[in-house]
């Protein structure tokens, strides 16, 4: 049986990090917490044992400055232990600020934005070329659809039909410098997958049940189009002076914030 991916534990797990590395990216990595405890916790396809298992799903962290909140799944699967997390970003560890393939369980080096998609698009072509029946996730930031590589990668998923595909959007509103308003309009996403022949849903990215049923719902749809989530999101959710607020992109904890970050963390575990 999957370990339970509860989202306050998450949360906790992603604070401690970041007050021990004296870190940024809290709010990025908040806002997918609870994509990435279903993904993990009920639709994902691995071995619990071997984060190298060959007839894994992949889940590609496009947006990799959210790396804290796979990072916090993956020490309650065990692949990573306490030490990672009691020295994350310090001297010597292996856990970056940033996705990195040489940690198990990360499937791509990322961070560079707009060039995880491609990867992901690759590893469900060559699924489907290997008939495994392996699926692959890309999680890509809002922010990160302002890149050209994200269309060239769903005009390539079209082409090839990669219905294995599926493209989750954490739709929070924000970007590194702003709303996503004020950097670039994206406009109606959904017409933007749907125009690009992707089999599209908008979810509550914060829903876990609805998720689920969401990506469930599109995995049904074996047509030959891939899928995309957009998963409207809070920035910084869980935490109440981080909830929608911008300056979280980069912002770091002092002693205070911690303490009160974890009390209201505890607070709504169940």
């Amino acid at each position: 049986m999957k370990p339970q991916f509860n989202p306050s534990t998450l949360r906790k797990t992603v604070v401690e990090m970041a007050f021990a590395g004296n870190a940024v990216h809290l709010g990025c990595a908040f806002s997918i917490i609870e994509l990435l405890s279903r993904l993990y916790g009920r639709h994902m396809r691995y071995d619990e044992t071997d984060p190298d298992d060959p007839g894994r799903d992949h889940l590609v962290l496009s947006k990799g400055h959210g790396v804290m909140a796979q990072y916090a799944c993956l020490y309650e699967l065990g692949w990573l232990d306490r030490n990672d997390i009691d020295n994350y970003f310090h001297d010597g560890s292996r856990l970056k600020g940033l996705s990195d393939a040489h940690v198990p369980g990360c499937e791509v080096t990322s961070g560079t934005l707009g060039h995880g998609l491609s990867v992901g698009v690759g590893l469900a072509l060559a699924a489907k070329r290997k008939r495994t029946g392996q699926r692959c996730y890309a999680v890509i930031g809002d922010g990160e659809i302002n890149e050209g590589p994200i269309w060239e990668g769903m005009l390539f998923a079209a082409h090839a039909k990669l219905d294995n595909l599926m493209i989750i959007v954490d739709a929070n509103g924000f970007q590194a410098m702003g709303t996503t308003d004020e950097v670039m309009q994206l406009g109606d996403l959904n017409a933007k997958f749907a125009a690009f022949d992707f089999d599209v849903l908008a979810v509550d990215g914060h829903d876990m049940d609805a998720i689920s049923t969401a990506i469930e719902k599109l995995q049904a749809q074996e047509n030959g189009r891939p899928k995309a989530l957009i998963a409207k999101t809070v920035k910084g959710k869980g935490v109440s002076y981080m909830e929608n607020v911008n300056a979280w992109h980069y912002s770091r904890l002092n002693p205070d914030l911690y303490a009160q970050a974890l009390r209201e963390i505890e607070g709504t575990s169940a």
